[in-house]
């Protein structure tokens, strides 16, 4: 593979996708660009990029099939809400309309769909994300206290039980009790939630459903959630290992320690992301 492109969204994941498959040999990493959420570095670390509306999605796969990519990349985040007060032209708002279910994996599975149509198969979004996806162990300065165990322990039941229904990858716990269970808000928006709820305390369980399609929706996690993690008074993050993208892990794990948060892969029994094709 030499010549890749990524349909990129706000944040530093697709800029560091790029870095990876540089790193990794792969010729030309080229973007199309969200007009009002791609990231400028992003944008601007790409060999070639080509702008669209989000509701022009359409356009730009057609796009894509017309200039011979050997694979695309869904990375970066996208507000949840454009999918409904986006100005959609009437061949996606169609595509929509076929949905009779609309989460993560149907509307991103119909996107993938479409590329495939013209010849661009959608590839994981984990591919060159090495050192970005941490393996089991605790990654800040302490680990999971006796009753943050056992909490990590509960939220790990309930986000397998949640995944089956693909709601959400993400859930609150204090003292055995479920403080939030993420729907379609997004992580932030449900840490906060619990924070509410729990005044402080509690712990952030991260995790992809089994059987989880690594095309797309990655768990993702950077500095941002940390002070959303802190705000709400939340003490610990568990995430499955090999199945987490952790952005900025520097500065992530700083700014943990700096606030005693502690953070920590646990071994899911789950297959690890694939890194390279």
């Amino acid at each position: 593979m030499d010549k890749l492109i990524i349909i990129a969204g706000w944040g530093s994941y697709p800029r560091l996708l790029i870095e990876g498959a540089k790193r990794a040999g792969v010729r030309q990493m080229d973007v199309v660009a969200i007009k009002g959420s791609t990231d400028r570095a992003t944008w601007k670390a790409a060999d070639n990029v080509h702008w669209i509306t989000l509701g022009g999605i359409a356009d730009g796969i057609r796009w894509c099939g017309a200039n011979g990519y050997q694979g695309a990349f869904l990375a970066g985040q996208v507000n949840p809400l454009s999918l409904f007060r986006g100005r959609f032209d009437p061949e996606v708002k169609s595509w929509l309309a076929e949905l009779p279910v609309k989460n993560a994996h149907t509307i991103f599975g119909k996107l993938t769909e479409k590329f495939a149509d013209v010849g661009v198969p959608i590839l994981p979004a984990s591919y060159f994300m090495d050192d970005q996806m941490p393996g089991v162990g605790v990654l800040t300065n302490r680990g999971l206290t006796e009753s943050e165990r056992s909490d990590v322990e509960h939220a790990m039941q309930i986000a397998e039980d949640m995944g089956e229904h693909d709601v959400g990858q993400t859930v609150m716990v204090k003292s055995g009790m479920v403080l939030a269970v993420e729907a379609f808000e997004g992580t932030n928006a449900a840490i906060k939630r619990g924070g509410k709820l729990g005044r402080g305390g509690g712990v952030v369980f991260k995790a992809a459903r089994k059987g989880h399609d690594m095309r797309f929706d990655i768990p993702v996690v950077g500095l941002k959630t940390l002070k959303v993690i802190k705000k709400a008074g939340a003490t610990a993050l568990a995430f499955q290992a090999g199945r987490l993208v952790l952005l900025d892990r520097e500065s992530v794990i700083a700014y943990a320690n700096a606030h005693n948060i502690a953070i920590v892969g646990v071994d899911s029994g789950l297959p690890p992301a694939p890194l390279r094709p």
